[in-house]
């Protein structure tokens, strides 16, 4: 497996990290249908699952395997060789082999020495090798791990053949002037690519990701609305869009399409996907605010990242507390009613009142009513 030259390259694992969050489970269908999603999007890898679970897990693995998609299709492993002939009667194209770094992990989960992380690492990484696979060696808990043993680690990795190392701030510990530093000497001491692997404890997951993009990895893991284990993952939709946007770096990815599979995600998770989520949510080109809205009517520009067309939304000017006169004239305007400056002026007070009263915005039969009171049926 040969990924095609690009800038960044992104790695989705909303099918394995992003399913491991609690009371998460994705049906079959529903696992198949995000891959195709995922490969529609653009997204570079797809990591499908554990292969080594067997059962439904498996079946699924082995369908998006053979649904032809243009993405590389990578299954989990622990650093043992059953579980990479799970992976390989599958039909992935890669693996990631998974093993803790850091000292808390080899003492207190695998109850191991430092040397036995490294061994065993190696061997299964140069049995995946020998069977053709593209490796990624993931070192848990890397944020937590000596910088020294790290090295060694890398190193050894890299000699046996592994094509990147996946770097893990597995319980999100890290800020993106820390990870920076220790991703830039990673890369120029052990000279192998580097994949971010970040999770959002702190809610830093996308920030750190890009920190590591900076320092130069070339690969960023992500899911889809940020799911995975406890306060999630970096998102898909935030990495790309901030990539695009603040860094430049367009991947060219089909963003128009995100709303779409954000929703999809959500409802097989089970999981809100809430109006005030960053690049998706319904929230995000919705204005109030009587100098956002009447700036946004002006010239989107000025109150707006990027066109809403973009990610597949809509901009929205919602009515409501904190609304003015331009946002009203231009509101009762998409009902055919064309308000004086007199009349804006008259109305506001009562909108305002209303939605205090019912503490939320107001709809739009809501708003028709308080002009038909004011103004009754002749003035529309």
């Amino acid at each position: 497996m040969k990924l095609k030259d690009k800038p960044i390259y992104i790695v989705d694992t909303t099918l394995r990290d992003g399913e491991q969050t609690a009371g998460v489970v994705f049906a079959n269908k529903e696992k198949i249908r995000i891959a195709q999603m995922l490969d529609e999007l653009g997204v570079d890898q797809i990591e499908a699952g554990i292969p080594t679970m067997g059962g439904d897990e498996k079946e699924a693995i082995t369908a998006i395997c053979k649904l032809g998609l243009k993405a590389s299709i990578m299954g989990w492993n622990r650093p043992v060789i059953k579980d990479i002939e799970e992976s390989l009667r599958c039909g992935v194209d890669a693996v990631a082999i998974s093993i803790s770094t850091s000292d808390i992990h080899i003492e207190h989960k695998l109850r191991a020495s430092r040397e036995w992380v490294i061994e065993n690492m190696v061997k299964a990484c140069e049995f995946a090798k020998k069977e053709g696979l593209y490796v990624s060696v993931n070192a848990e808990d890397a944020s937590r791990s000596d910088m020294e043993f790290l090295v060694q680690f890398g190193l050894a990795a890299k000699q046996a053949g592994a094509d990147r190392l996946r770097y893990c701030d597995t319980v999100g510990i890290l800020d993106p002037f820390t990870t920076y530093e220790r991703v830039k000497e990673l890369r120029e001491r052990v000279g192998i690519e580097i994949e971010m692997h970040t999770h959002n404890d702190f809610g830093m997951a996308t920030a750190n990701a890009l920190a590591g993009v900076k320092a130069g990895a070339k690969f960023v893991g992500v899911t889809v609305i940020g799911l995975g284990e406890r306060a999630g993952n970096a998102a898909l939709e935030e990495v790309v869009m901030a990539l695009k946007h603040i860094y430049g770096i367009d991947l060219g990815f089909k963003t128009e399409f995100f709303r779409e599979v954000a929703l999809y995600v959500s409802k097989a998770s089970g999981r809100e996907l809430p109006a005030w989520k960053a690049i998706v949510g319904s929230n995000m080109f919705a204005h109030e605010s009587g100098i956002h809205a009447d700036g946004a009517l002006k010239n989107p520009k000025t109150y707006e990242a990027f066109q809403p067309e973009e990610v597949g939304l809509e901009r929205q000017i919602v009515i409501g507390k904190h609304s003015g006169s331009a946002a009203l004239k231009a509101k009762f305007a998409e009902y055919g009613i064309h308000l004086t400056d007199e009349q804006a002026a008259e109305l506001l007070p009562h909108v305002r009142a209303h939605a205090v009263e019912l503490k939320r915005s107001l709809f739009d039969k809501e708003l028709v009513l308080i002009y038909e009171e004011h103004f009754g049926k002749r003035g529309m």
